[in-house]
């Protein structure tokens, strides 16, 4: 039977988690159609910011280098009393995946302007529909139907797609209609968010700072472009009523010693902080991403970074299954791979957010502070550490001192022709396989090739810097970091996904592993 589609995927909501699905759907060679109930781009700064892997995945995109100028370094994080007591620190060390810094502070209109305009430019794979409300969807063997409502005509359309994407936020009709439900817990504390345009420079302001306080905890960090923000809970017996306007505002900024030399206040609004996950991400054809998925408190600063890590990591596999290149219970490794990664930043915000609040005892915050002994993977603090996946498309053990599910680095390499360029830029797209000093194709059997093969995998070698190169399939370690990270793990070769995370090393079993 031939089926007419409007477009291979259909985007409900068009925030930083569906600009990322359509950005990675259209890159992979296949169309989306985004449709979005509002007309404007929300005004507001609600996430603050980005880090390493986030960028990577820009990278990815092509959009690295344009969001790079509307974002800036992130200095360090630091906890502390309002009598001056530092009680936690965390440094940002060079970043091995490719970035200067691990985090940088974002002003999300701006970065979520910029990556709309990317998306505009992309070409005719991504279209928007802005003023369409999706109010019913239904899906059979072969794809999904959405109703739409123009928000200012009251016209209703229908869009027929093979697949869909709810990135329709933490209060998802879509979530409700697929009958999925959200589980968990939201706080009963409200929170005034304070955003301020800069005036003057003040010791310290490029910390982001979390003031550690039972009655007020506050968080204070900059923003690019000029902005400055505050978090700040009301008390039991304040309710978002008491502050209507900025002259309400102003009390809180002052107790902080913040005044009118120092900022001009923008805009506040109230929020809840919400600890919650759908039972499940799919349903059929469907599947939901970033808040319609999950919800966590937001001193992970990680909320919409993994609304954007879903996007990109089920984007890749939708236009793999849609063309053909993979087989459509590929789809299955997206849930498994992505919640544990959202409940880890999960609960890495709810510890946090114990110590903001000065609930966290001595013995936690050690705990916390705490630094594993005779580890092969050098320590980082959970935050800043280099990606990791705990299930999914892998084969092998996983652990401190597996390299199976870690982020290959990304170095600067060279070419046989005496190019030098970040390692993505010169691997290109799709399944790659690295060896150390080795062409990694002669370690696998006939029946490992071909399965490689029929995945599109390209054969790398990587050389030391001190030697010739030999072929025209190789790399040379520029940085003297790729090949020694290999040794640290006793991997000769490497099976990278097309998202650059390991799913195979010859010390487990080269061979691609199953679904």
């Amino acid at each position: 039977m031939t089926h007419s589609y409007d477009a291979d995927v259909a985007i409900v909501g068009y925030g930083p988690t569906g600009v990322i699905a359509a950005l990675t759907l259209a890159g992979n060679g296949v169309s989306a159609l985004a449709l979005e109930r509002d007309k404007d781009l929300y005004p507001r700064a609600r996430a603050v910011t980005v880090n390493d892997w986030t960028m990577r995945i820009f990278q990815d995109l092509g959009v690295d280098e344009r969001v790079e100028k509307k974002i800036d370094p992130q200095r360090a994080l630091r906890w502390m009393t309002y009598d001056g007591t530092e009680i936690m620190r965390i440094e940002h060390p060079p970043s091995t995946l490719g970035r200067k810094p691990r985090f940088y502070n974002i002003y999300q209109p701006t970065m979520e302007a910029e990556l709309r305009a990317a998306a505009e430019e992309s070409g005719d794979r991504i279209s928007v529909r802005y003023g369409a409300e999706v109010t019913d969807i239904a899906q059979d063997a072969d794809g999904v139907t959405l109703t739409t409502t123009d928000t200012a005509t009251g016209e209703r359309r229908t869009v027929r797609t093979r697949y869909a994407i709810a990135a329709d936020g933490g209060s998802s009709p879509t979530r409700g209609r697929i009958g999925c439900r959200l589980d968990g817990d939201t706080n009963h504390v409200t929170w005034v968010v304070v955003d301020c345009r800069v005036k003057r420079w003040w010791p310290d302001r490029d910390f982001l700072t979390f003031w550690s306080d039972r009655e007020r905890p506050v968080v204070d960090i900059a923003l690019s472009a000029g902005n400055h923000r505050w978090e700040i809970p009301l008390k039991p017996d304040e309710s978002p009523e008491d502050y209507p306007t900025s002259t309400e505002v102003w009390p809180l900024l002052k107790a902080l010693g913040v005044t009118e030399d120092d900022v001009e206040i923008h805009q506040h609004a109230f929020y809840r902080h919400h600890v919650r996950m759908a039972d499940t991400w799919r349903q059929g054809r469907v599947f939901l991403a970033g808040d319609a998925a999950h919800l966590m408190p937001p001193w992970a600063g990680a909320g919409m970074q993994t609304g954007m890590r879903d996007a990109h990591n089920l984007g890749w596999k939708l236009a793999r299954v849609i063309k053909g290149e993979l087989p459509e219970r590929w789809l299955d490794t997206y849930e498994a791979e992505r919640r544990p990664n959202a409940a880890f930043y999960t609960g890495l915000a709810v510890g946090l957010g114990r110590v903001i609040k000065r609930e966290a005892s001595e013995e936690e915050q050690a705990a916390m502070n705490a630094v594993p002994e005779n580890t092969v993977t050098p320590y980082e603090p959970p935050l800043t550490a280099p990606p990791v996946l705990a299930a999914g498309w892998l084969r092998g053990p996983l652990g401190d001192a597996s390299i199976v599910g870690r982020m290959v680095p990304q170095p600067t390499v060279g070419d046989t022709a005496g190019r030098m360029a970040l390692l993505d830029h010169l691997l290109g797209p799709g399944f790659v396989l690295l060896g150390d000093d080795i062409d990694p194709a002669s370690l696998l059997t006939p029946e490992e090739r071909a399965d490689w093969d029929a995945l599109g995998a390209r054969y790398v070698a990587v050389r030391p810097k001190t030697a010739y190169t030999r072929g025209p399939h190789e790399l040379v370690d520029l940085d003297e970091s790729l090949l020694p990270w290999l040794r640290r793990y006793g991997a000769r070769a490497v099976a990278l996904r097309p998202d650059r995370f390991v799913a195979a090393a010859d010390v487990s079993g080269l061979a691609a592993p199953t679904l």
